[in-house]
């Protein structure tokens, strides 16, 4: 029976990397789930209470998705590393308005109380992220917009969009821009993969004495958030009664060159350098100013860069070691530029579009 206290739930993107982490943490705080993506989880076996495959372009499939539902954690969307996102704006764009406006629509008409949107920290202007030496990012810096990427406005635009249907509509939206998450159990190749991943890759399949390379000098910098602390900060983000968007990520920046060592040091393995090509890096610098996260929320990322990363490097490690050699990936550049072929919360094939199935929570499934 659904109460106030236990709401029945719905994680869109389930099949994806966070979204699969949040349905194992909201049935461990004991909410019945329903989780919603193209694909089931591909790494390990999903346990929502229900799972159903859709395309949440479309609106039909969307009011599907949103039946009998009381909170929306809304995770779908058609992403990647900076390879995927730098070659494909107007898919990712396109994909992702549709979604969006789609879901929180259909969670309108259906009665949902509560509506998470996870945004992210592309968001902010290119020109607040020209140094490396970067300021930390406030949320209120957002305005002027002026993101970098189709991504950044497609979610801007849905924050927006969140705000004006709290207001209109009384539907109770909160929005979390995260900062560059990272963990076990993520894509980590086929040129969807973030950094983290695609470094902790390359390095499992490097040799000892062997090179990786990186796009760019590696001076540019960023923060990473482990992906349990992630989950922790959205759940409480859900039960608060903030409305406006709010950062979630770690202050602890580093420089992709730092991080790349660090996994060199995991790996145990000696001699291994660090070579340096041309290709997509994003802004040159970025952090998360979490000052509003403390206030709101009183709670802050606790994860450690290195804590975090040995989890993810073993994983990662293990997944490498247990492929068989025509399968294995062609070391080289990190975050190649993916296929149109959609993963993520697009369809994969539009003809299959519309045709729903429901996964049986015992099922051996996951992305």
């Amino acid at each position: 029976m659904t109460t106030e206290s236990n709401p029945r739930t719905l994680v869109t993107g389930a099949g994806g990397f966070i979204g699969h982490h949040l349905v194992t943490s909201l049935k461990q705080h004991g909410y019945w789930v329903r989780g919603v993506d193209t694909h089931p989880p591909q790494y390990t076996a999903g346990n929502a209470d229900e799972f159903e495959l859709r395309d949440l372009r479309r609106f039909d499939e969307c009011l599907l998705a949103t039946r009998g539902i009381d909170h929306v954690y809304a995770l779908a969307a058609d992403m990647g590393g900076m390879g995927f996102i730098s070659a494909n704006h107007a898919t990712i764009l396109r994909n992702n308005a549709l979604i969006n406006i789609h879901t929180l629509e259909a969670a309108r008409m259906n009665g949902a109380s509560r509506y998470l949107f996870s945004s992210s920290a592309c968001v902010y202007p290119e020109h607040l992220q020209s140094d490396a030496d970067v300021r930390p990012l406030r949320e209120q810096d957002a305005y002027p917009a002026n993101p970098q990427d189709a991504y950044g406005w497609e979610k801007l635009i849905t924050e927006r969009l969140c705000l004006e249907y709290t207001g209109e509509y009384g539907l109770e939206t909160r929005i979390v821009r995260f900062h560059n998450i990272y963990g076990p159990y993520g894509t980590y190749d086929g040129g969807r993969e973030k950094a983290p991943a695609a470094l902790c890759r390359k390095v499992a399949e490097a040799e000892t004495g062997g090179e990786v390379e990186i796009w760019g000098d590696g001076q540019q910098t960023r923060s990473f958030c482990y992906v349990d602390d992630c989950v922790e900060g959205i759940y409480r983000l859900m039960q608060s009664n903030y409305r406006e968007p709010l950062n979630l990520g770690s202050e602890d920046m580093v420089t992709v060159n730092e991080l790349a060592r660090m996994i060199i040091g995991l790996s145990g393995k000696g001699g291994v350098t660090l070579r340096h090509v041309d290709g997509p890096q994003g802004v040159r610098g970025r952090n998360s100013d979490n000052h509003q996260l403390r206030k709101v929320l009183g709670w802050e990322p606790s994860v450690t860069l290195s804590q975090g990363l040995e989890p993810t490097y073993r994983w990662i490690e293990k997944q490498v070691a247990s492929r068989p050699p025509r399968a294995a990936a062609r070391p080289g550049r990190d975050d190649q530029p993916a296929s149109r072929t959609q993963s993520g919360s697009a369809s994969r094939n539009d003809s299959a579009a519309g045709n729903a199935v429901a996964v049986n929570a015992a099922t051996d499934l996951h992305r």
